[in-house]
């Protein structure tokens, strides 16, 4: 009988992320799983004449990237041909923007819908010179006819055209709702901005994507993954309540098409689910409804495709100023939480129920929150929950954490509960965040080192589409905290290290899926998943790091992206 390796790779550098970041020369696959890990020599000597030997030449080997935080069916349909690209460095003005969607407007008949997804007033020279933001009118010159529709990188903020808002029925009498904001001028007419939970009102007019395009975008977005050599990821909100969230991209039909994919033995990666059952602005009624009725997969591998949570909003994000904040935006807001609720104990009040019908229920939970004051009482939610519905172990985290304080992050220690931060978007809009949170706030956000030393599992995630699945960018905010649009560096007090950056993106991220003992490291016995650099990672200037591309991506024992026709 043959126990030779499927696979081997020799002669380079394997940080295996284990306990001690151990590093190796080689690695050999067998089965799916990794069987030896040590010395070229070693190694080699374990090949057969059918083992697959693939020579490193001093590239870094590391375990297979999981980005715990990834939008993957939202990052497939938020690229041509299903949406135009109107994203930083694409387009650099609302006239390029305006541009973009009048030579759209030329070939889409008239009367239908035009997507687009990604613009940032943060790169916008209009918004940065005048200081004004884009207006409904800006695409009524160009597309009268066409209900335009563009999501903003972030997926908290949407700019529409008049026809748009006419067939959402939104007018200068309409009321934003709770746990949302719509725009208007001076004179009280929409702007054409809908933010946070009122992008909704647009969002449920818009068409449906099909099966046939979920599947699409699911697939082209699996196959970009790979490129990037990341094997898992954490879906992080699919279900009822995403029925217009993505403009549909996280709703329930996504789910079962996720499961389709899985049970043919066509997923190509490893992903996790947090269930969506309400939307932007929730309430403790929908999340019992959709607790009741949740539908999720069955007879799938759940090491392929795993429902392990639940996820729910808190508050929105500090670019758009409702985040729910101590001290006041430079208008005078604080912001808020965006669950259902008048005031802010009520709101405080709703948030809690949710969390504990959720935690009761067995579930994960993972919190979108960025707010110091949101934080805070996302935290002692945790806790209330698990003080009178103790379980082992439940693994609730906190989404983006961006003013994470230090008391929260006590009580995060103190009872297991994690932290997912994404460093490559502190680095897209760190310089923004300056001028509305002042330097001290915004060199603060995303305090990784303090969360670390604290005793905080820390993830770290792109969030894509909101901002690219690059995971080289991440590490490399990680180490520098430079900004992308000035080059400044903000809070370097909070840099880590390369083995908490790299741990960041495998083993801690397997924590928070509840697998690191079957993934993450590069060990005898855990899952053949592995990301091979080109370049080796420890030798490289940090700056140089994220336009160095993944050379080799084994998935489940085998190569699913080389650069080398392998």
């Amino acid at each position: 009988m043959n126990h030779s390796p499927d696979l081997v790779l020799l002669d380079g550098e394997v940080l295996t992320a284990d306990a001690r970041f151990s590093v190796a020369q080689a690695v050999a696959i067998t089965g799916g799983k990794i069987t030896a890990v040590g010395s070229t020599e070693d190694v080699r000597a374990l090949a057969g004449p059918r083992t697959q030997v693939v020579d490193l030449r001093g590239r870094t080997a590391l375990p297979g990237i999981n980005d715990s935080h990834l939008h993957g069916c939202a990052f497939g349909v938020n690229r041509p041909p299903l949406a135009l690209d109107v994203a930083h460095p694409a387009v650099l003005s609302i006239a390029d923007i305006v541009a973009t969607v009048k030579e759209a407007a030329s070939r889409t008949p008239e009367g239908e819908w035009i997507r687009g997804n990604g613009w940032d007033p943060g790169y916008l020279t209009e918004c940065l010179d005048g200081g004004r933001m884009p207006n409904r009118t800006d695409l009524d010159a160009v597309a009268p006819s066409h209900p335009v529709y563009l999501q903003d990188f972030s997926g908290h903020l949407t700019w529409a055209n008049t026809r748009a808002l006419e067939l959402a029925g939104i007018t200068a009498d309409s009321e934003s709702p709770e746990g949302g904001r719509i725009h208007v001028d001076g004179a009280g007419n929409p702007t054409g901005l809908l933010a946070e939970g009122a992008q909704d009102l647009l969002q449920r007019h818009l068409p449906a994507y099909t099966r046939a395009q979920i599947e699409q975008a699911i697939r082209e977005a699996v196959g970009a993954l790979q490129r990037e050599g990341i094997t898992s990821y954490t879906e992080p909100g699919l279900g009822p309540g995403g029925k217009s969230l993505f403009a549909g991209a996280a709703s329930q039909l996504t789910l079962d098409v996720y499961g389709d994919l899985a049970r043919a033995g066509d997923l190509g990666a490893r992903v996790s689910v947090l269930l969506l059952l309400t939307g932007m602005s929730g309430s403790a009624a929908e999340i019992a409804e959709g607790l009741a009725n949740a539908k999720t997969p069955q007879d799938v591998d759940p090491r392929i495709l795993n429902v392990i949570g639940v996820k729910l909003f808190a508050d929105g994000i500090p670019p758009n100023e409702t985040a729910w904040m101590r001290d006041q935006y430079p208008g005078g807001d604080f912001g808020c939480l965006c669950v259902h609720g008048a005031a802010d104990a009520l709101r405080t009040r709703e948030l809690n129920e949710m969390i504990r019908l959720a935690h009761v229920a067995g579930h994960q939970l993972g919190v979108h929150v960025t707010g110091d004051r949101a934080i805070d009482a996302v935290v002692d939610a945790f806790e209330a929950a698990q003080a009178e519905h103790p379980r082992d172990d439940p693994r609730h985290y906190v989404i983006h954490a961006d003013l994470l304080g230090p008391q929260s992050m006590r009580k995060l220690a103190r009872h297991g509960f994690g932290a997912n931060m994404n460093p490559a978007i502190k680095w897209m809009i760190v310089d923004m965040l300056e001028e509305q949170l002042g330097h001290e706030r915004a060199a603060y956000q995303y305090p990784v080192r303090s969360a670390i030393e604290a005793g905080i599992p820390v993830t770290a995630s792109s969030d894509a589409p909101v901002a690219s699945p690059n995971w080289r960018q991440g590490v490399a905010a990680m180490l520098l905290r430079e900004s992308k649009a000035s080059g400044r560096t903000f809070g370097p007090e909070q840099r880590v290290g390369l083995p908490e950056a790299v741990r960041a993106y495998t083993v801690n991220a397997a924590w928070q899926d509840f697998a690191e003992d079957w993934k993450g490291t590069l060990e005898p016995g855990k899952a053949a998943d592995v990301t091979v650099l080109d370049g080796t990672l420890t030798a490289l200037d940090p700056h140089d790091l994220p336009d160095v591309p993944v050379a080799l991506t084994v998935f489940d024992g085998g190569i699913v992206h080389s650069t080398e026709g392998l």
